[in-house]
């Protein structure tokens, strides 16, 4: 299971090693995320059972089946799929650069950070549509800029960064309740809703936009597998191989941060699937440091799953997701300590 295989393309010019459990692993989740996600598409309460589903799905469906499954549940279901993969890249990508578990995106202050860019945004600035994300996004670097200059010399290593980070969080959410109750009663309770993390709202139109950003995102995730590998041997290695490690971290957090501003503009701050999604597919494909393809599948697999739970718990009442990943995420880390200990 622990295999390694060379695999070559183009005639050898591209050439790679992959691990088998690693390949499995990573398979077996995308395949437990797909499944989360088809799960999640009948709605009872609506009437529309599995079968009715697929008749949608396969273009057979009655009026109400394509209403419910096509126009209410896909845009849902695709958006906790999309937003977890996301969460779960970007976990990834802190939890290398900083070389701490506990270095997630919304632990350390980042998704604060986009979420009060997103609130400036929305309730101060009064504007909408692709700009709520690139002010998130915004509010997110300078977070992440102003933690690492108070960082120091120790930079993204050691406890500092995070503890820094942490007090980051917390300063930011008392700038996120005052923004929330300066403005009317109906605006501070939407936004208070929201800034629990929520999928109930979304829309084709939120997902088109999300999925666009991601796919400007990608790129950036693909550049930085190999560096990310070589982070672990410490950078007089990895610059050794050819690689400039600063430039590259550089890059792996801007795009870690982009990844959080993008999912908690659309979708508020969903907490704990950034910090959970990778260290449960270390356990699943094995190696260090966590794979971005398994943590992606994770994240997504998590979402999916938390979101279902939201829908169905105390239906047909729907329940913001991020309640859901909040009181799992406690038990994890209960679980996580508990075993350490």
């Amino acid at each position: 299971m622990n295999r390694v295989l060379t695999v070559r393309l183009l005639g050898g010019r591209i050439s790679g090693r992959v691990r088998v459990r690693g390949v499995l692993g990573a398979g077996v989740l995308l395949l437990v995320a797909a499944a989360v996600g088809v799960a999640s598409l009948p709605s009872p309460d609506a009437g529309v059972s599995l079968g009715e589903t697929i008749d949608a799905l396969s273009g057979r469906g009655t009026r109400v089946a394509d209403l419910v499954v096509l126009d209410w549940r896909m845009p849902r279901v695709l958006a906790a799929l999309l937003f977890g993969a996301m969460m779960g890249l970007s976990g990834a990508i802190f939890q290398v650069v900083t070389r701490n578990p506990l270095g997630s995106p919304d632990v350390i202050g980042f998704s604060s950070g986009a979420y009060t860019g997103a609130l400036v945004a929305l309730l101060v600035l009064e504007v909408g549509g692709a700009a709520v994300p690139l002010v998130a996004t915004l509010g997110g670097l300078l977070t992440a800029a102003v933690v690492l200059g108070l960082a120091g010399h120790e930079g993204l290593r050691g406890a500092r960064f995070v503890i820094l980070g942490i007090a980051a969080a917390a300063l930011l959410s008392s700038v996120n309740t005052w923004l929330v109750l300066r403005v009317t009663a109906e605006e501070g309770l939407q936004a208070s809703q929201w800034g629990v993390g929520t999928l109930n709202e979304i829309t084709w139109g939120d997902l088109r936009l999300a999925a666009v950003c991601g796919l400007v995102l990608l790129p950036g995730c693909l550049l930085l597998a190999r560096p990310l590998a070589l982070h672990e041997l410490g950078d007089d290695v990895a610059v050794a191989l050819g690689v400039p490690m600063r430039s590259r971290r550089v890059l792996a957090i801007a795009v870690g941060v982009a990844l959080t501003a993008v999912t908690t503009a659309a979708a508020g701050p969903i907490s704990f699937v950034a910090l959970a999604a990778p260290q449960l597919a270390r356990r699943v494909v094995g190696g260090s440091p966590p794979a971005l393809v398994a943590s992606a599948a994770m994240g997504a697999a998590l979402l999916a799953a938390s979101d279902l739970l939201a829908q169905r718990v105390l239906a047909p009442t729907s329940l913001p997701v991020g309640m859901v990943t909040v009181v799992l995420g406690g038990c994890y880390l209960a679980w996580l300590l508990s075993r350490r200990r």
